[in-house]
């Protein structure tokens, strides 16, 4: 009988077609299981989440800038104040005073962290045009060595205790190689306590490339910030650390900055007096 296939057509038995048989055969027997398996399908991974872009440096020169600054601190309310500042995505710089940094490190250090401007604002806030060069120098040094221990970033600026600077100033500026920061608008928020008169006074100072002083000890001062941030960035400021308005960058040790801020007439009215009533804390109020 002849031999036939699964669909009924003979096969040849030629030697060839016999070899060819056996040779599939074994290969077939020879062949791993998984061969005749389906192969179990890999889970897909989960994409990773990039991090976020870093945001890219404000260009003052092509855009419009204001810098916000705020004294004494770090204040009892400065948490509060960062919290706003971070919601808007707005750069601050800080004058410390050196008992406020050891009252309350954690503020200090955050505002570093977050990327904030810090200076030197003396120990215990002294005037300094009335006390001894040594005095200075140890009021200022005290402040830089406890700001760079606490929060690892040592100040790059001064400013005065009221603004207030004389030849012994600029001697132990240009000692400690730092600039000197003061102001072209104010707040008078130690003085008014008062949300709409320190909003109408910021908004009515604010100008290309100003530097206004605050402070953030002042509890209206920060209940009025998320008001204040908006409206200035409706009018098209961007709110940046003083480093980077223009010109700043460059500054030379004991320069004064902004240009012709010594020599206002009108700067030290921002600024509280030095009565004690002036001030709404004590080094450990809060802390």
């Amino acid at each position: 009988m002849t031999d036939v296939d699964l669909t009924g057509v003979p096969l040849m038995k030629s030697p060839a077609r016999m070899i060819l048989a056996a040779g599939c055969a074994i290969g077939l027997l020879s062949m791993p299981t998984a061969a005749w398996s389906a192969e179990t399908p890999k889970p897909t991974p989960k994409p990773t989440a990039k991090p976020a872009p870093k945001a890219k440096p404000v260009d003052c020169a092509k855009v419009k800038c204001i810098a916000l600054t705020f004294d004494d601190g770090p204040g009892k309310y400065a948490d509060k104040l960062l919290d706003t500042l971070k919601k808007y995505d707005a750069k601050a710089t800080f004058f410390l005073e050196g008992q406020y940094v050891k009252a309350r490190p954690a503020f200090a250090k955050r505002m570093v962290t977050e990327g904030h401007d810090i200076g030197n604002h003396s120990y215990s806030h002294p005037n300094f045009t009335q006390v001894s060069l040594e005095t200075i120098r140890e009021e200022l040094k005290k402040t830089q060595d406890l700001v760079k221990k606490v929060t690892g970033k040592a100040p790059t600026t001064i400013r005065p205790p009221y603004g207030l600077l004389d030849d012994d100033v600029k001697t132990v500026a240009a000692e400690m190689k730092l600039p000197i920061v003061l102001w072209n608008g104010g707040s008078r928020d130690w003085a008014t306590k008062n949300e709409k008169a320190i909003y109408d006074e910021v908004l009515k100072n604010a100008k290309r490339d100003g530097v206004i002083l605050m402070h953030d000890w002042v509890e209206q001062t920060v209940t009025v910030m998320p008001k204040l941030v908006a409206a200035l960035k409706k009018q098209g400021y961007h709110l940046v650390a003083v480093s980077s308005l223009p010109g700043a960058k460059s500054l030379k040790p004991a320069a004064i900055y902004p240009a012709g801020a010594a020599e206002d007439k009108d700067l030290s009215s921002d600024s509280p007096t030095g009565d004690p009533g002036d001030f709404a804390e004590s080094p450990t109020d809060g802390s």
